[in-house]
Formats: C-alpha cells, structure tokens, sequence
C-alpha cells in the first residue's frame, strides 16, 4: 500500500484557521476583519467565523470600541506551557541567564522555522539602554547572522550525507570559526553575535545570540569578553544536548 503524504490529510478548515492564527501572530498591532480577508485570501464572512469561535474560547480578543481583533490570553497561556515544556529552552535557559548576569547583554535563542529565523526566547539586559524585544520575530534566514549559522549547519549535516556544491564563502567561514558576526541586520545600530547549539546528531538545533547597541559592542570588548563567552555558553548549551564533537573545550567537564 503506497504511502501518503502529510498534505493527504490536510483538513481544510483547520488550515484556515491556523493561518487566521498565525496571521493575528505576525502582526504587532490590532487588526481589522478586512485586512486578514485580504492578507489571507479568504472572504470576510469565514474570517469572522473563525475568529468568533476563537474568540468564544478565549484564543482572540475584540477590542469593543475599534472592533480590532488581537490574540487573547488563552492563546499566550499555551504559549508558554509549550515553552515551558521544550526541552531545549530548559537546557539553554540557566545558560542565558548567567551570561546575561556575566555581559549585562541580552541574550536570545532562534530556531529555524521554514525559510525564516524564529526568535524563540531570550533574557533581557538590565541596563537602560536596551534594543526593542525580538521574542516571536521572524526573519529571512539570510538576513541576519544568527540565520546564517542556522543554514551553516544545515549545509554541514547534508555534507555529512551527500556531496555538495561548494559551500557559500561566508557560511564556510561562519562553520570554520565557530560564529559569526554583523550590524545593523537587525536594525540600525545593532550588533548582533550568533553560536550554533549542537545536539548529539551533530545537527544545529538553534542559534544563541546576543544582541545590542553598536556603541557597548565595540571590538575589543567584542573580541575579548563578549564573543569568548558567548561561545562558552554555546558549547556547554551543546553539551547538555548531548554533542561531543570537536569545537567543544576540554574544560567544560
């Protein structure tokens, strides 16, 4: 009996209302009915079903005065019983916090979602002057340099399998040195610091990432405190994912 694809099963309905879902995700503000009809493809009648069943069980809010629709709390509370659950966010959480106690810099996790750059999680910098949060933005895995290390090892473990072309220079370079660097990707004025975090597959799970004003992470705090133990952080990271491979330093055990 031939197997099916996934999209065999597909349900309709619950694919629309998941991109009505992910839809009311990817944008900051409140939205009208019109503007998902028109984002989405769908006629505003099956918008306004969709959402008033979500809104019934708590999953979307109605502003009353604008008639705007945002996500409602029982959405956020899934949210982070997800988060709370997830294995890797356990691991890395501990680890965050102490470099973020050790560089006052805020530090975030990013996984892979498609094509795009998920920021997952992150702990925030104490001091004052501190870049707006990043916590569920998306962006084109190229765009910045924690989305290059994502595709740097993922080029490396399909290596692994079957020969490839030769691998983009910037990539190879973010694969032969262990990190990457770059500004202003992520706004104007930010610098942005990205390790890969391994599991015991050999495979990078997720980008660590720390993220700032330009003017804190001038190079030679860049290249004398910040990087040396944002890498340290990464490996002990993998390290707990399992990964014994050879980046990882000897007095870490």
């Amino acid at each position: 009996m031939p197997s099916r694809g996934k999209e065999t099963y597909s349900i309709q309905s619950v694919e629309n209302a998941l991109n009505v879902l992910e839809a009311l995700c990817e944008d900051d503000d409140e939205v009208r009915i019109s503007r998902l009809s028109e984002k989405l493809g769908m006629n505003k009648t099956s918008v306004f079903r969709l959402l008033a069943t979500f809104e019934s069980r708590g999953y979307v809010e109605r502003e009353e005065i604008s008639g705007k629709y945002r996500l409602g709390i029982a959405a956020y509370e899934m949210g982070q019983k997800f988060l709370s659950r997830m294995g890797l966010l356990k691991k890395a959480r501990p680890v965050m916090e102490r470099l973020v106690r050790e560089t006052s810099e805020a530090v975030y996790l990013a996984v892979r979602r498609d094509d795009d750059l998920l920021f997952l999680d992150a702990v925030d910098t104490p001091l004052q002057v501190k870049i707006v949060s990043l916590v569920g933005k998306r962006y084109p895995l190229p765009l910045s340099v924690a989305g290059r290390v994502l595709l740097a090892g993922a080029r490396h473990s399909e290596s692994l399998v079957e020969p490839l072309p030769e691998m983009d220079p910037a990539l190879h370079k973010i694969l032969e040195q262990g990190f990457g660097v770059d500004h202003d990707s992520l706004g104007e004025g930010v610098t942005c610091l990205a390790v890969p975090l391994i599991d015991l597959h050999d495979t990078t799970v997720a980008a660590l990432a720390m993220i700032g004003p330009d003017f804190r992470m001038q190079p030679p705090l860049l290249e004398s405190e910040l990087l040396p133990r944002l890498k340290d952080a990464g490996q002990i990271i993998s390290s707990k994912l399992g990964y014994l491979g050879p980046h990882l330093s000897k007095d870490l055990y």
